[in-house]
């Protein structure tokens, strides 16, 4: 393909991907409510939210629809952006295209649960350190970007393996090669979870770090029984040439 056609078809699936998560984000303004009665729920027995302008509640009201579209549409538009991919391939690979796309977003929608899960007592930790002589009155935006934040990290950052097995389908990495780098890539897990963790303490920094290194290893299994079935199809393709 031309890479005029190229461009247009990656304008075309951005767009698609665009107008998806547009979509899930008018469905995130009407979830909004439970939604931030739950990310409020730390709060209840610590301090209050302050919004400081009078339009803050409406852009913030905004900015969660659009994070929870994000969120919610990840299939959609991780798909717009496999299928991107997919024409450069053979017919078989792409039958993998729809488990990519489910295993996309479920490692996504896992990570942003597990940092979820994490956030609340991160906040209850963290606002403890306040002088009894002082109050908490958390800027409403802040606190919510701070929460969505870790939570798109944590998403993005589970979908690293499923970026190492389809380097691997492409035949671009092999499993060996990302084994031979297994002590970086636990280092390199544990030092982002260390950053991105809002925790202070070290069981949180080594639950999350070694989910992330686990989703790892996992993907270089699956790298592997991969390039054994690819060498066995080279080798029988090759014996069927004579060479």
């Amino acid at each position: 393909m031309p890479l005029g056609d190229h461009l247009r078809e990656l304008r075309k699936r951005l767009m698609l991907a665009a107008a998806g998560i547009l979509v899930g984000a008018v469905g995130g303004w009407f979830l909004y409510p439970p939604l931030f009665a739950s990310m409020v729920a730390p709060l209840e027995a610590i301090g209050n939210l302050n919004f400081t302008t009078v339009g803050q509640a409406f852009d913030l009201r905004i900015q969660v629809a659009l994070f929870l579209g994000l969120f919610l549409t990840s299939p959609w538009w991780i798909g717009q952006l496999w299928m991107f991919v997919t024409p450069g391939l053979t017919r078989t690979e792409r039958v993998y295209s729809l488990s990519f796309i489910l295993a996309g977003a479920v490692l996504f929608v896992g990570g942003g649960a597990l940092a979820w899960w994490v956030l609340p007592h991160a906040v209850q930790i963290l606002t403890s350190f306040t002088p009894e002589q002082a109050l908490n009155l958390l800027d409403a935006r802040t606190y919510f970007a701070f929460f969505m934040r870790v939570i798109l990290v944590f998403g993005v950052a589970f979908l690293l393996p499923l970026a190492m097995v389809g380097l691997n389908f492409l035949g671009v990495v092999r499993a060996r090669t990302y084994l031979k780098a297994w002590r970086w890539a636990v280092l390199l897990a544990f030092v982002f979870t260390a950053i991105a963790n809002p925790l202070p303490d070290a069981w949180s920094m080594i639950i999350m770090g070694g989910a992330i290194s686990l989703l790892f290893f996992l993907a270089v299994g699956v790298c592997f029984l991969h390039d054994r079935r690819a060498d066995k199809r080279r080798a029988a393709h090759d014996a069927a040439l004579g060479i």
